[in-house]
């Protein structure tokens, strides 16, 4: 049945050799041609020296031209063709609207150090037009579409999700393979096994981590082989490659299906994926797979595959070891995975496609289910003197969380801080030195193997729901992401305070964000954030940065960044914190606190001179114009006493943050009254 409308396939991807995206596209082609039954479909558009896919359905039209690549695509093919346009590849010409794009990752966004600059500045400037210009965007998974909202001006709800399938995979032939039988053999008569891996450079494939438990499986009697890429995958050093690994260089399909064959499994460690199609091959082959569950990985994996952090190379030492020790787990695994390959089909998606080309804005089914994210999170609390308000924010997120939180952390001077938590056992209390970096380091000193997650809300804020959910989401989504902050739909800390059961309302009805739903880069709010466990390693709050730990949150997140890594606000994050006064702190030692603690992260580099400067200014300019009126639910003298008082030091040479907590001040009326005075 023919379409209502001719349309044209942008055949630039022919002139390339093939990878996964160029795979993609000429299997989508493959599978619309079959449909057919070989009537007249459609136009292919090509450049001079394309391959030709040998496609029945399709007229081959060739565009020549002078130019080439993106130049050919951008001009010579919207010069010539003036109907609707299917482009399958990432790219099209920005001068056409009426056309679908299938974008199948952000990585160019969210992994820019994968690629040469030149390629992902084409991507950077193209890609955003597209979203706002093209009939549709698709892409391959909803993890993709996720991500492709994050960067791009589209939202996920408006991209068609069209996976990759499975059936190309059938056509290769173990019986011709050529390299894989000699390796194999050698191997096998080593009386060893092996994981099997293929290649890349591209830093999200994350190969790096075989290097790194390549001893620990040596010592298993267990080889890793990866065909494709080069010895620069493991070090840039030929000598430093381990023993036990072998480089079978670049191999044919028949090849591949020969090592997925007789693997021990298929080892599939990337940080970020659109799809994952290796490991859909492999489990159509009967071939155990051992992923990553970042990005795409979990949704394509199921439970079909045993799933593992790409940052705990321990993870992926226990999984090898179980499927070696264990037949049955193998065979369930071989079980599962070819049921879960027959949701992925080249027929199917081919038809979506089919489908949009008639009606554009059409809203798929799909076969892919969206799953909870796998990343394991805790939740750290520190908290003094306001057991009653830790008990109602800590039971209500107990009560609310859609991602239930494998641990939380009640950090507290005194046991009495906890309050009825004290005795729950689902609430860890732990005792230790005052101070907020201080309790926070404390219940990093507690957190247990195994956590992906960690997640540091103040005692007194009220989370939505899916907050947990959402973090772990996006750190699962992109690696990149070391330190994540969510929106305050409402700050008491700015006003008299907000009660509990007001502060859940104001969560309950929170409208949505104004202005982008991802930011980056983002210095984290200390309220609610949350960090990647693995980044942290050694890292700490800083404890000169005394009491209640002004800017901590700020210094700890950079401290960070520093080190490579992102750090971002995501809108769908949310909640309320209530500003609770009893409890804080005397005016003088804050105003001190704002002087001083910029000055001393500027110095650690933690904070630049401009933002230095700029913190300062906006707090002491807000505490002078205040003073003379003040707002009666904080201490703006004080504030201003502690200002000059810093400003004093700072002449003195003396830049000490831990003078704030041994400034002698008397108690204000607000204070005396339990009042304190707002962060």
């Amino acid at each position: 049945m023919g379409l209502k409308n001719s349309f044209a396939v942008n055949g630039r991807f022919l002139t390339h050799a093939p990878t996964g995206v160029q795979r993609y596209a000429l299997n989508v082609l493959k599978a619309l041609d079959e449909a057919s039954g070989g009537d007249p479909l459609a136009t292919l558009l090509l450049p001079s020296g394309a391959v030709d896919p040998g496609l029945k359905s399709f007229e081959r039209i060739e565009i020549s031209s002078r130019l080439k690549g993106h130049a050919w695509e951008q001009c010579a093919l919207p010069l010539n063709w003036r109907g609707p346009l299917l482009n399958l590849c990432n790219t099209a010409p920005i001068a056409k609207k009426e056309q679908i794009v299938c974008i199948h990752d952000g990585n160019v966004f969210a992994a820019p150090d994968s690629y040469s600059l030149a390629f992902r500045t084409a991507y950077k400037s193209i890609q955003p037009v597209l979203a706002r210009r093209a009939t549709r965007i698709a892409t391959v998974s909803h993890a993709s579409a996720r991500q492709l909202a994050r960067y791009l001006p589209i939202d996920a709800k408006d991209i068609a999700v069209l996976p990759n399938g499975h059936e190309h995979v059938l056509q290769w032939n173990a019986d011709a393979a050529e390299v894989a039988p000699g390796i194999v053999s050698s191997i096998a008569t080593r009386s060893r096994r092996y994981v099997f891996a293929l290649g890349s450079r591209a830093k999200h494939k994350n190969l790096s981590l075989l290097s790194k438990i390549a001893a620990e499986l040596d010592a298993l009697g267990i080889d890793i082989v990866v065909a494709g890429g080069d010895f620069g995958i493991f070090s840039e050093s030929t000598a430093e490659q381990p023993g036990n690994v072998i480089m079978a260089g670049r191999v044919s399909d028949d090849d591949i299906a020969y090592f997925l064959k007789h693997a021990l499994c298929l080892a599939f460690p990337s940080l970020n994926e659109g799809f994952g199609l290796p490991v859909v091959e492999a489990m159509a082959l009967g071939c155990p797979v051992i992923s990553s569950y970042h990005s795409s990985m979990a949704e394509v994996c199921g439970d079909a595959a045993l799933l593992a952090s790409p940052f705990d190379p321990a993870q992926w030492v226990k999984h090898v070891e179980t499927l070696k020790n264990s037949a049955s787990v193998a065979d369930d695994l071989r079980a599962k995975g070819f049921v879960q390959t027959q949701k992925f089909s080249w027929r199917e998606t081919a038809a979506g496609y089919r489908e949009l080309l008639e009606r554009p804005t059409a809203r798929l089914a799909s076969r892919q289910a969206e799953v909870q994210p796998i990343a394991r999170v805790a939740v750290a609390i520190a908290t003094r003197g306001r057991p009653a308000v830790v008990s109602q924010t800590i039971g209500h997120l107990l009560a609310t969380q859609t991602l239930a939180p494998e641990r939380v952390i009640l950090s507290c001077v005194d046991r009495s801080d906890a309050g009825d938590l004290a005795d729950d056992h689902r609430v860890e209390v732990i005792t230790g030195k005052a101070g907020l970096p201080a309790q926070r380091n404390n219940a990093l000193e507690h957190l247990k193997v195994g956590i992906d997650v960690v997640v540091f809300l103040d005692d007194d804020f009220v989370a939505d729901p899916n907050w947990l959910a959402t973090a772990a989401r996006a750190f699962a989504d992109e690696s990149s992401v070391v330190g994540f902050t969510g929106r305050v739909v409402a700050d008491g800390i700015k006003g008299p305070g907000i009660p509990f059961d007001e502060a859940v309302r104001l969560v309950e009805q929170a409208p949505a964000a104004n202005g982008p739903g991802w930011e980056r880069p983002f210095s984290p709010y200390g309220c609610n954030m949350a960090y990647r466990v693995s980044a942290i390693g050694d890292n700490r709050f800083d404890e000169r940065l005394v009491l209640y730990g002004w800017l901590e949150d700020r210094d700890f997140g950079a401290s960070l960044a520093k080190k490579s890594g992102d750090l971002v606000k995501c809108a769908e994050a949310y909640g309320v914190h209530m500003g609770v006064k009893v409890g804080r702190v005397s005016g003088q030692r804050l105003g001190y606190s704002q002087v001083i603690n910029p000055v001393y992260l500027r110095r650690k580099g933690t904070m630049t001179t401009k933002q230095a400067i700029g913190q300062i200014w906006r707090n002491m300019s807000m505490n002078f114009a205040k003073s003379l009126s003040p707002e009666p639910f904080i201490d703006r003298r004080g504030r201003v006493k502690g200002n000059l008082r810093a400003l004093l030091d700072l002449f003195r040479g003396q830049i000490n943050p831990e003078r704030a907590a041994s400034l002698e001040v008397a108690p204000t009326k607000l204070e005396r009254l339990g009042g304190g005075v707002a962060r």
